[in-house]
């Protein structure tokens, strides 16, 4: 159970190839550039395939304060599973939490609980749930329960500390890409209790909306205000929404829709970056073109803040700046059906896209191309990892994420927060380090959209804590035994199955961590051989670990690599550490 379970992308039929040079040619490439303006609307496109059935536990016991909401808010989530192919069980009684019963759910709805509700053995049951792929949906009061329960404080992302009273406020969208904003405009209207919380979530969570704080009255939290937000956390998935209080709430489409969203993200029905975000500057926010220049036939429309391509071959190009050194690009992305587009990153200054295709990289939009040029492919160098691809990627019809991330003349490429490709470029009239970056309007009929187009440069915020498997020699995962958490626990090789176990968070005071422990170097030794363990976080050199460029982790106090043991790797092959040599088994693939 807790497989992510997706809808097929039956939508996709046949091979839409990119135009070749002589394509492009005859295409009327050179032609004068076309400016970002209104078109004809595309014929209507097919539905999106229904979500396969699944089940959703919505659980609402109090021990403190009640909302009168509550009866409001069960109707309204019964009446989205009826529309939306899942079924909902309500209950108040915690002896539901357990093992075996908890297994039934893709997803389970906290909603506007209070106080402590859950027992020892029930919180156990559920954090094992979590930890084994759960979704957890926390609706308004979520944050208003189990103070004394730390991860339980982690997977809702913050607690309640205080509210003004009801009044209308300005919600500001941040991410409308992930399928509980998408349906939203950049900012939302709406009359709530707005919470303030007791810590700032945006360092471990991925904000989706906050609130303008000066557009009501007592909001306490400095002018960033976090209200609704998602996270993997422990194996698991996690989604909160502020809003709910009132019974209204529940009669609101845009707060039912927002609702089934984070459901559907939780129950694992579709993909989106919530990976923590910090120190993008905007490319591209919504507001206008400003700095980027059409090149070639066709071009893009702009309404609602998305740039919808047509027409071409072309491309639009951000002219204003180029870039040189390390940086992270992120952007999102649509495609209507069976589509055709992509992105170009290092390429020098053109009106030409000739300039682009001919010296720089192209990371490939179209599912159905062959390997070489398929989403997430390095077109016509490298294909993407296509198991991790199929597992990250959206159907047509709804939002997907990409972030492309160079380092020196490495390109990693992630969607929807999971890596699908590492390339490393060795020819020397294509170099990462410096260019330009567009996004492609392939042809007629091709109809892809791009929204919040944003860029961390090497001088901006160092990244965020990164999260998912780490994998090593036969492509098994480094793993803690038996998910265990006990200090000393044996760290080993195993076949990848998503769990908690395998779920590793690369913080960015450069520890491993899995299920609240680091990566251990047992007593800080250097020897040959040293067990590597699961320990408590101490902030020792014996828990700091280097990703290095050749694939190995160092750790730069004992100046040795995690290595797995032995010449066979098998499942339960444990990792120690040893002398750097660069062999098979001394490579790590990272989140």
């Amino acid at each position: 159970m807790h497989t992510r379970l997706k809808a097929a992308l039956g939508l996709f039929a046949g091979i839409a190839l990119c135009m070749t040079p002589q394509a492009m040619a005859a295409s009327g490439v050179g032609d004068q550039p076309t400016s970002v303006s209104p078109r004809a609307e595309a014929a209507p496109r097919p539905a999106p395939a229904a979500d396969p059935a699944y089940e959703v536990l919505v659980f609402s016991r109090t021990a403190g304060f009640r909302h009168s909401s509550i009866d409001d808010g069960i109707a309204a989530l019964r009446a989205l599973g009826t529309a939306n192919n899942f079924t909902v069980d309500a209950s108040e009684d915690p002896q539901v939490f357990t093992t075996g019963n908890l297994a039934r759910y893709e997803a389970v709805v906290f909603l506007s609980t209070t106080g402590d509700v859950l027992g020892t053995a029930q919180q156990a049951a559920f954090e094992q749930y979590i930890k084994e792929g759960g979704g957890y949906v926390g609706i308004h009061a979520a944050a208003d329960t189990e103070y004394d329960w730390p991860f339980y404080e982690g997977l809702a992302g913050a607690l309640f500390h205080s509210h003004p009273a009801i009044q209308s406020a300005t919600v500001e969208v941040e991410d409308r890409a992930h399928d509980a904003t998408a349906h939203l405009g950049t900012t939302w209207q709406r009359t709530d209790e707005w919470y303030n919380y007791r810590t700032n979530p945006r360092t471990t969570a991925h904000v989706l909306a906050s609130l303008d704080e000066s557009s009501y009255s007592g909001g306490n939290m400095s002018g960033d205000h976090p209200i609704a937000w998602c996270k993997d956390y422990q194996g698991g998935r996690a989604f909160y929404t502020g809003g709910g209080h009132t019974d209204e709430s529940y009669a609101e489409p845009a707060f039912r829709r927002h609702l089934l969203g984070g459901i559907r993200w939780a129950a694992g029905m579709t993909e989106a970056d919530c990976r923590p975000e910090t120190g993008y500057t905007p490319l591209f926010d919504g507001s206008a073109t400003t700095g980027w220049k059409q090149a070639g036939p066709g071009g893009f429309t702009l309404a609602d803040s998305t740039l919808t391509s047509y027409g071409g071959l072309g491309m639009l190009w951000y002219s204003a700046k180029e870039f040189t050194g390390d940086y992270s690009l992120k952007l999102d992305w649509k495609a209507a059906g069976d589509d055709n587009s992509g992105v170009f990153i290092g390429f020098p200054a053109s009106d030409d896209p000739w300039s682009a295709v001919n010296s720089s990289y192209e990371i490939q939009i179209d599912a159905t191309d062959a390997a070489d040029r398929t989403t997430g492919a390095v077109y016509g160098f490298k294909s993407a990892d296509i198991v991790a691809r199929d597992a990250a990627l959206n159907p047509p019809g709804e939002w997907n994420t990409y972030e492309l991330r160079v380092t020196g003349e490495r390109l990693e490429i992630f969607l929807n927060g999971r890596k699908i490709n590492d390339f490393t470029s060795t020819d020397p009239a294509r170099s990462l380090q410096q260019g330009h970056i567009g996004i492609q309007n392939h042809g007629d009929g091709d109809d892809v959209a791009f929204r919040n187009v944003r860029i961390k440069t090497s001088g901006d915020t160092q990244p965020g804590p990164r999260s998912g498997s780490v994998k090593g020699v036969n492509g098994k995962c480094l793993d803690v035994d038996g998910g265990g958490s006990a200090d000393g626990t044996k760290v080993q090789l195993w076949t990848c199955n998503g769990s908690g176990a395998q779920t590793w968070t690369l913080a960015g005071d450069g520890t491993f961590r899995a299920l609240g422990k680091c990566l251990d170097v047992s007593g800080g030794a250097s020897a040959d051989g040293t067990k590597v363990q699961l320990w408590t976080c101490n902030g020792t050199g014996a828990q700091k670990w280097a990703p290095q460029s050749d694939g190995t982790v160092r750790n730069p106090q004992s100046a040795r690599c995690l290595d797995a043991s032995g010449g066979t790797w098998n499942d339960g092959t444990p990792v120690h550490l040893w002398t750097c040599h660069t062999g098979p088994n001394q490579k790590w693939t990272l989140p």
